[in-house]
Formats: C-alpha cells, structure tokens, sequence
C-alpha cells in the first residue's frame, strides 16, 4: 500500500511540474508576441519624447498583461491612463473603484503615443527626463516615486522583465537627444589599456575578490584587465550575455556563495531592487537567495520586504 502511494505521488508531482513548465512557456510565449509586436513602436517613441524603449515596453507589458487585459483589449489602453482631463473616447472598467472612467483609443499606437505625453507633459516626471534613457533602472525607480503607481513592487517588477527579456537592448538601438552629438568614441590604445589595467583596483568583500563596473564599461574589458574570460565572468556574476553594466555595479572575480556571511542576516528591499541586484549586494547565489525564502522563480520582491540571507 505505502509502495502504491509514493507511485501515485510521484506521478502527481511530475503531472504537476510539467503543468507548471507549460504554463509558464505559455506565459514568455506570449510575453514575446507581445514584445515582437510592439518593440519597434516602443523605440520610435523614445526617439520621440526620450523616454527608454525598455522601460516604456515593460510598462506596456505589465500594464496590459501582455495584450490580454480587458482594456488593452476592448480600449486598445495598453497603459492603464485614467480620463482625467481626457476628451475623446472613454471605457469604464473597475480599478481602485467600481466603474472607473479609462481613456479608450482606435488605436495602439494611439496609446503608446498618449503615454509618452502623459509622462513628457506633467511636471511630476520631468526629473526622470534628465537621466539618460539608458538608465532603465532610474527610471522605474522614478515611475514608482513620482506616483505613476501604488504597487510597492511596480519598479522591482519592471526592472526584472526588462532583465529577463533583454529589453535594454532597445535602448541601444537609438541615440538619446543627450548623446546625439557626441564624438564617436576612439579606439583604446595600447597605451591607453595599459594605464587601465594598473587603475583598475581588485577589492575583496566577503571573502570573494570585486571590481567596481565604471562608465561604459563591460565585461569584455574587465575580462582583459583582470586576465579573466567574458564567459565565465557573466556565470560568476549570472547575467545574461549582453547585460548592461551600471558605474557601481559589483562584478565579482570569483563564485558567489550559498548564503551571507554574518552578521547579515536579513535584507529589507528597498525601490528598485532586484532578487539579482540584492545576491550581488551579499556575494549570494541567487538561486540560493529564491531558495533560501522559499520562492519561485516569478517572485518579485516588493518594496518593505524582509528576505532572509542565510
């Protein structure tokens, strides 16, 4: 009898992880329809109005649920914008309230294009105008400051599907009015690489040897200076390919651990972070870190949040 059980357990957990890999593949295949549809309209609009493509696309995607929400549907409202002095069409649907009223447009575009006014016209997100639009994390850490939402994961939540899908590489596509007159940049001499290679400083933080990313740089050029792979660099650090590295960001030299040193313990989240962005901030793992709190990979972490560390 005990034998029959564990057999009938078994099927059910592989019935249930393979219920759970489907759903999931459903989920990123129509998370990417919805990416390959409207990326190259997310990079006209940052042409536009200067607002990253990465940024704009993953509010799209989060806002609309990839194109399925009753809005986008009936409205073709990928954003989410409320009427307020709004004077074409309108849709109402319960949000905060029963029966709010929604901007409802003939169009996507019509929506895409509204979003970047809404933004670029209200004094509340000009800060977020003077970052460059490579600054995808600035910007939904901004979004989330000046009120675009009440979710006190909305930033954590951008950040990681622009990460997890590679959407700062539309950020790449187009010059910002900011870069748009800039000399191109000039080849680095021998000269030039080996002036680099004394200044850049290898420091030790948990046991685990660091170097800090400057302006512009990569983990090619940290791969030369520091006699490493580019491969095996982005496995230590576990970032994609073609990550965007960020002045200040910790590129580790060697294997990050399963849980933190003491005393830490426990990390509260603030804005902006990422479970990626807080293993590196510990030298963690961070499967370990999603292991350690008992959480799935679609975990986001919220604003106010406490994650244990070890």
């Amino acid at each position: 009898m005990h034998s029959i059980c564990k057999t009938l357990c078994l099927i059910l957990l592989t019935i249930s992880a393979d219920c759970l890999y489907a759903e999931t593949q459903s989920i990123q295949s129509i998370y990417q329809k919805y990416i390959n549809t409207y990326s190259s309209l997310a990079v006209k609009k940052q042409k536009d109005y200067g607002i990253p493509a990465s940024v704009t696309l993953a509010q799209g995607l989060l806002e609309s649920n990839a194109g399925q929400s009753i809005l986008a549907k009936n409205a073709n409202n990928h954003f989410g914008i409320k009427c307020h002095d709004w004077n074409g069409s309108t849709v109402y649907h319960d949000d905060d309230k029963k029966q709010e009223c929604f901007r409802k447009y003939a169009y996507a575009e019509e929506s895409y294009n509204d979003h970047s006014l809404f933004l670029k016209d209200r004094s509340r997100y000009s800060e977020l105008f003077k970052l460059n639009t490579k600054d995808y994390k600035g910007w939904a850490k901004g979004l989330q400051k000046c009120g675009y939402a009440t979710d006190k994961a909305y930033a954590n939540k951008l950040i990681k599907i622009i990460e997890e899908y590679e959407l700062y590489r539309l950020d790449s596509t187009t010059d910002s009015k900011k870069t748009s007159d800039a000399k191109p940049a000039a080849t680095p001499s021998k000269k030039d690489s080996q002036k680099a290679l004394v200044t850049r400083t290898v420091q030790k933080m948990f046991g685990i040897p660091y170097v800090y990313a400057g302006n512009d740089d990569t983990f090619e050029k940290i791969a030369a200076e520091t006699n490493m792979k580019a491969g095996n660099l982005k496995k230590i650090n576990e970032t994609p390919g073609d990550f965007p590295l960020q002045r200040g960001d910790i590129v580790y030299l060697d294997k990050k651990k399963k849980k933190a040193d003491k005393p830490y313990y426990d990390h509260l989240v603030i804005i902006g972070e990422s479970m990626h962005s807080i293993a590196q901030k510990y030298g963690v793992q961070v499967k370990s870190l999603y292991k350690l709190n008992g959480k799935k990979d679609n975990y986001i972490p919220a604003e106010g949040d406490v994650l244990k560390l070890r």
